[in-house]
């Protein structure tokens, strides 16, 4: 019977900064500035894409409170084909439409709506505090998707910065070991030379 011989498990070393006769005090701040930016930079962009999705839901729901649907009357016809232009066309066409607020006041506005509508149509039109017609505000799902896809694109970018910045200074750290290298050199190089013989 064949025996196997036993196995040495090696142990996983998760510090680059473990004891080292040739570690200098500038490697433990590097391998500190690299931790705390990776984890900076994966806490600050999740941080910072919750606060961007909530901010634009709350800038959704502000939004809504401040315009209201009203209900309009077609005043001429509407053109029975949309003007072709750009790629965000829905559709719909302009036509002027005219309202009684509550107050008893009569508004008349341009408002997009479908082609060919005869004059005298009841159509619902969203107006805001002034009486001007606006767009309909985003609300339900979608609202709640761009405001998820707000904080999906801000999340990777703060993210990024903070990584950024990071590489930034642990780059002047380096930069200022290899001056304090140079100068040790040109002290030690000379001395070296002369211990091996002017071949070092």
């Amino acid at each position: 019977m064949t025996r196997t011989p036993p196995t040495t498990v090696t142990p996983v070393r998760l510090w680059r900064w473990r004891s080292n006769p040739l570690r200098r005090h500038s490697d433990v701040v590097e391998a500190w500035i690299v931790l705390v930016t990776w984890v900076l930079a994966v806490l600050g962009g999740a941080a910072a894409g919750l606060a961007a999705a909530e901010t634009s839901s709350a800038a959704f729901s502000s939004r809504q409170a401040q315009v209201h649907p009203v209900s309009a009357v077609v005043t001429d016809g509407a053109a029975r084909t949309s003007a072709s232009g750009s790629g965000y066309a829905d559709g719909r066409v302009w036509a002027t439409v005219r309202w009684t607020d509550a107050h008893g006041a009569v508004h008349t506005d341009r408002a997009k709506v479908l082609p060919g509508v005869p004059a005298g149509s009841q159509v619902t039109v969203w107006t805001d505090r002034a009486g001007h017609v606006v767009s309909p505000p985003v609300t339900g799902a979608a609202a709640d998707l761009q405001a998820a896809l707000t904080g999906v694109l801000v999340a990777p970018s703060a993210g990024a910065a903070v990584w950024g910045a990071g590489w930034v200074v642990r780059g002047r750290l380096i930069k200022r070991r290899m001056a304090e290298w140079d100068e040790e050199w040109k002290q030690i190089g000379p001395r070296w030379g002369n211990l091996s013989g002017g071949r070092g």
